[in-house]
Parts: structure tokens; sequence; C-alpha cells
């Protein structure tokens, strides 16, 4: 069999693609594990991003790296998709001869082709996962995006937005709880619009409903949720079901009105407050993950004392924040002076992670002495790795559990991933948590 190996850069919506297409292709080729840096291969694939500077820079960086390869034989075909590519697919290929394929970020029939393979539609809903070392799956719910942030050059990349029917969605979900999966993550550009397309109205809460009903999947979380018109029908699955985790990934990039104006996002500050107030109120005990941009154009100290003063009021659980990158294409680089020095910015989202750092460790440290259910995702130097519903995989802290043969009654402890136990909170820090065992659920 002839070797494939692909290298998948960016955002977990981009792994979710690169497992696809492998589906399409895995019985013809020997599939390369990303890690092998010096394989001999007969075919190279780059699932790149293109979202801001530094993804581009580390896409192209990747690219030549494996112009090297293919320089020195350890590569028979070198092919590029993704969003880099999609991005920038009339000047690439000039600037980087030495690719043999450019592909684009929407349509992969062609590369799976170009592999010596027809797509077969019994395959699009399985994902190429031969090695499951964890318990969760992300489920990309749509694609595109119809929303026009000024900063934002993914709808530009991607395309119009576009559901995944709910059956299809379903479908797939049975068959990774099938491999073991217990946990699904939605993502998407913005799970919120999910369904206006196919069903001209928002089905986010539909889709919580039939995913809930697949035997195996115990917790479904929500991840990139668009602020603005969002469906309160949501809020009653978080609420009321048990799958359903209470935890909501909602990026709202800024509080101050002049800056949500330039922006582009149809929100104020007085809607934004209004709305994490209710969110607390009609789901008790939601953990809030949030994104912020420092230095857009149109902050200035006032605007930015006026989003701190937000953070430590609202006291998101978790939260993350980057400096505004000026990105070609958008409505913010034709339109707005990017006037916020980088010094200022780099400043300011130091000053605001600092802010937030303070708040995750009290929320750590409260939960300290408590008893949560939580899921294992791994094992590694003799503890097992886990999360609750109020960490998601990747972006969020671990609690980590030291293994006691006895106490869990196995000599196995990786026969335990994806098993569910009951456990004490005894430490915490910034950012992950310490806990004993105090029963196994399963």
């Amino acid at each position: 069999m002839q070797t494939l190996q692909v290298l998948t850069l960016g955002c977990s919506k981009n792994q979710v693609d690169t497992e696809h297409i492998l589906s399409q292709v895995a019985e013809k080729f020997e599939i390369i594990h990303e890690s092998e840096e010096e394989a001999k291969v007969d075919y190279l694939l780059i699932n790149t991003c293109g979202f801001i500077g530094d993804a581009k820079e580390q896409s192209i960086e990747t690219i030549m790296q494996c112009v090297d390869r293919k320089n020195r034989g350890l590569v028979g075909k070198l092919m590029v998709f993704g969003c880099l590519s999609q991005r920038y697919m009339d000047q690439m290929p000039e600037l980087i001869p030495e690719v043999d394929a450019w592909y684009g970020a929407r349509d992969f029939d062609p590369i799976i082709r170009d592999l010596g393979c027809e797509p077969k539609e019994e395959l699009r809903t399985k994902r190429y996962m031969p090695q499951i070392n964890h318990a969760y799956a992300y489920l990309k719910i749509s694609e595109g995006c119809d929303r026009r942030c000024s900063y934002c050059a993914i709808p530009y990349i991607r395309g119009a937005h576009k559901s995944v029917p709910i059956e299809t969605l379903c479908e797939e979900a049975r068959i990774l709880a099938s491999k073991g999966i217990r946990e699904l993550v939605l993502i998407a550009q913005d799970t919120t619009y999910y369904g206006l397309d196919l069903y001209k109205k928002r089905a986010l809460a539909q889709l919580l409903e039939e995913l809930s009903k697949i035997e195996g999947i115990e917790w479904i979380r929500i991840h990139y949720s668009y602020p603005a018109s969002f469906p309160e029908d949501v809020l009653d699955q978080m609420a009321n079901n048990p799958k359903v985790c209470k935890y909501l990934d909602i990026p709202l990039q800024h509080i101050a009105d002049k800056v949500l104006d330039n922006m582009h996002r149809h929100v104020d500050g007085a809607w934004t407050r209004e709305l994490i107030s209710k969110l607390r109120t009609q789901v008790p005990g939601v953990v809030l993950r949030t994104t912020m941009i420092v230095g857009h154009p149109g902050e200035g100290r006032k605007e930015f004392n006026e989003l701190m003063k937000f953070v430590q009021e609202a006291k998101f659980e978790r939260l993350g924040a980057f400096t505004y990158s000026e990105e070609e294409g958008t409505y913010g680089a034709e339109n707005f002076k990017d006037s916020v020095m980088p010094k200022t910015k780099r400043n300011r989202l130091n000053e605001l992670m600092t802010a937030q750092s303070g708040i995750s460790l009290a929320y750590n440290e409260s939960r300290v002495g408590t008893v949560e259910k939580v899921l294992i995702d791994d094992y590694a130097e003799r503890s097992f790795v886990c999360r609750s519903q109020y960490e998601s995989p990747e972006v969020d802290g671990e609690i980590i559990v030291k293994f006691d043969p006895e106490l869990f009654h196995t000599d196995n402890p990786s026969s335990m991933c994806g098993k569910f136990i009951e456990v004490e909170i005894t430490g915490a820090d910034e950012y992950d948590l310490e806990a004993r065992l105090v029963k196994i659920l399963e």
C-alpha cells in the first residue's frame, strides 16, 4: 500500500475535516501519524489555518518544512488545502511552486479523487479515528458563516452558513458512540445559527434533544455561540436536559459600545450584560467561557477600562483573549486604521489576563471540598486526567486523580478511560484541580 500523512493545523473544525477525508481513503493507504515528522511518505497533505497572522505564519512555515522534506526525497506528492489555501489560492501556486496541488476549504471531493478514490456517500458520516485515547469528539454541525464581523475573514474563506441535517449528525454521533465516545463537543463558526438555512428557524435546541437520545453519549457541550439573538430554548435544554452540560462557550469580544459597533457585533454593552444575567439566572451553576479582543480600532484607554471592569464584575469562569490582527479583505482592514500600538496591545492583553487569572483561581478554589462527576479522558504519569461538565477539552484545565489499583479495582488503568467516576476536589490552582476517588459510577 502507498503511504499517506496529513498534518492538521488550526482549530478543531479542521481536525474534523481531516478525519472525514481520511475515512474516504483509508482503505487505499497506510496512514502515517502526523507525529512522525521524518517519515517517508508517498503523499503528504497539509490542512492549513488562515484565520489571523500567527496562524498564517505557522501554516506557511509548515509548508516550507514539508517542501524541505520533499526536496530530501521523503515526500512523493505534496498537497495543501484548508483556510490559508482557500484564502490565497491565486498567489500560493506561484509563491511555492514545489507544492504539487492546492485545494480550498469548502469542497474536499477533489482531494479524495486526486488520491485515487471516488467519494462515497455512505462514508460521509464516518471519521478516521483509529486510536482514540480520550472520551470526547468534536461534532461539526455547520460550515461557513453569514455574520459579517468587521475583523473576521472566516466568511470570505469558508463561505455562507450551511447546516448539516439533524439526521446526518445523529448518524455520525451514533458511530462515534460505538467507538467509545462519551462526550460530543458541538462546533461551528456559530452554533446558535444552526438550522436557519434548512429548517427556517434556529434548531440547536432540537438538535440537542435528538443527540441526547443516542445511547452511549452522556455529555453534549456547546462551543462558539454568537450572543446576538441567542435562542432561549437552548437555555431550557441546558437547565433541564441532564446530558447537556451546564457550560457555554460564548465569545463576546468586547463590552464598550463604540468597539462593539466597530466590530459589527449587532449588540451593545447593556444587551450583553442582560444576556449574561439571563444565562446565570435561567441555568443555575452555568460555567461561561468567553473570548475578548484587545486593541481593536476604537478601543482607547476608556473603552479598555470598561472592558476590565466588566470582566471583573461578570467573573467569567473561563476567559481567553488575543490582540487585534488586521486581516486584509475584511471591513475593518478597509475602513479602520489599526491605530493601537503593538506594545499597547500586548500590555492590555497582559493586564486583562492577569485579572482573569485571579478570577479563575478563585473559582477553582471555591470547588475544593465539593463532590463532582468526572469523565476519565486519559491516563498518564500514574494519574487519571479527568474533566467535569465544567471543563471543555483542550481549552480548559483538568482534574487530576491519582491512580491506586486497590481503590480502582484494576491493574490496568488504561481500561478506565472513557468511564465516569465521582471525586472530591482536594486542591486547586489557576488552571487545574486535584481530586480523590469517591465512587466508580460504572
